[in-house]
């Protein structure tokens, strides 16, 4: 569920648990305590149920307007290397920045992993225009046999690939389990490298 509908949904949700919550704190305030001190709700409710009604939704599938090379319309407007913090979103707790969607399917792929014994590391993220240009002149482009794209070009400009540290049972797990949360090996002399894909 995506846009104006998918915003809509969340708040009836949230206001919905709301109400719930206010009913609950009414059956266990005592007439005592609200005679005393007006029976104030218990500190955190809202910000618990905010936290817990944004918690249920983000395992939902959003969709987005794609241009012709899969890059979601939004990220086009500010060009690759230069998408600004608000549109990324930080890996788990490491440095790491993606694409906010990108960023948040990543950090619950490598939850689900880590619980199935499979260690994910990650060891490059975002990749702004200046670092693209410092990386191609270092490891040479890909199209010369080198490492890098071709400056303004590269998925890590668009904040939606990833360079991950596997070995041979987290390569193995990717492959079986990256495209469930949007990811693709799609370098061939790169198995490292990680795309995400969102849903158009």
């Amino acid at each position: 569920m995506g846009g104006i509908e998918g915003v809509n949904s969340r708040i009836a949700s949230i206001q919905s648990r709301m109400i719930q919550l206010q009913g609950q704190q009414a059956t266990t305030t005592t007439g005592a305590t609200s005679a005393k001190t007006g029976a104030a709700p218990a500190q955190g409710s809202f910000a618990s149920q905010l936290r817990n009604a944004v918690a249920a939704n983000q395992g939902t599938d959003k969709t987005y307007k794609l241009n012709s090379k899969g890059i979601p319309e939004d990220l086009v407007a500010y060009g690759n290397g230069k998408i600004p913090p608000t549109a990324l979103g930080q890996v788990g707790d490491t440095r790491h920045k993606l694409w906010a969607p990108a960023a948040e399917s990543l950090t619950k792929m490598i939850d689900d992993a880590k619980k199935d014994g499979v260690k994910i590391g990650i060891t490059d993220s975002y990749r702004p225009y200046a670092e693209q240009v410092d990386l191609a002149r270092r490891k040479g482009l890909y199209s010369q046999g080198g490492l890098a794209a071709k400056p303004g070009t590269s998925e890590h400009g668009w904040g939606m690939a990833t360079d991950l540290d596997l070995n041979s049972d987290a390569l193995s797990w990717m492959r079986k389990n990256g495209r469930n949360y949007g990811f693709v090996e799609n370098v061939a002399r790169e198995s490292w490298h990680w795309a995400y894909r969102p849903k158009s």
